[in-house]
């Protein structure tokens, strides 16, 4: 089994139960839950309303809390099926295509770091436990600024499971985020989404940007 963390539960109607069976009135929740180990998303429907930071246990499709099942998968977003491209100049270190199937880091960014003689793969911790699942949500009409914090939290705990202190990891990486950001894009992608400069206001980013992807020649 792995274990996932709740990040959305809402309430839906009923009222197409199959045969009559159930009341119109009979309560059906639509929860979303990410894993920070994989990293994975699951989607699926429970009579059991779920709160944020429940945590939850899925095995192949089936959805447990605790030893009983409360529901089954209907959608899984998987880290299997995106690319990580490191060809670019990208101004937040790292982003994502506007389809989601590729991942940029930044080409100058090490592929690893070491925090208090332990190795972090920067791949793992920044482009897929934190870009991904931010553009998992930012697709599913989540807010930036919210997609953001759900994706910080995921990178935390995956770099915690390390055994790492998220505040050492945070302070050695901070340096590096810096350096990239001040440096003057050469060669953007030009299917990189956008969104995180726009809900940031970001506009010498966004200048720079859409510069640089004018000399972007590759498909």
């Amino acid at each position: 089994m792995e274990e996932y963390i709740v990040i959305e539960h809402r309430q839906k109607s009923n009222n197409d139960a199959p045969n009559g069976e159930g009341s119109s009135n009979q309560k059906v929740f639509i929860i979303k839950a990410v894993n920070s180990k994989l990293p994975s998303l699951v989607v699926f429907a429970s009579p059991t309303d779920l709160q944020f930071g429940t945590k939850i246990n899925v095995d192949d499709k089936k959805v447990y809390l605790e030893d009983k099942q409360i529901g089954e998968v209907s959608n899984m977003l998987s880290s299997s099926d995106v690319v990580v491209n490191t060809d670019y100049d990208i101004k937040y270190t790292g982003g994502y295509s506007k389809d989601g199937k590729i991942i940029y880091l930044d080409k100058d960014l090490p592929k690893s770091i070491k925090i208090n003689d332990k190795d972090v793969d920067l791949v793992q911790s920044i482009g897929l436990h934190h870009e991904l699942p931010e553009k998992w949500l930012i697709d599913d009409a989540y807010d930036y600024q919210y997609a953001h914090l759900i994706a910080t939290g995921i990178e935390k705990d995956y770099i915690t499971s390390l055994g790492i202190k998220w505040e050492d990891y945070d302070n050695e990486l901070g340096k590096l985020l810096r350096q990239i950001y001040n440096k003057k894009p050469k060669k953007s992608p030009k299917n990189l989404d956008l969104s995180p400069y726009i809900a940031t206001n970001d506009q010498e980013a966004l200048k720079e940007i859409r510069e640089s992807m004018e000399l972007d020649q590759t498909s």
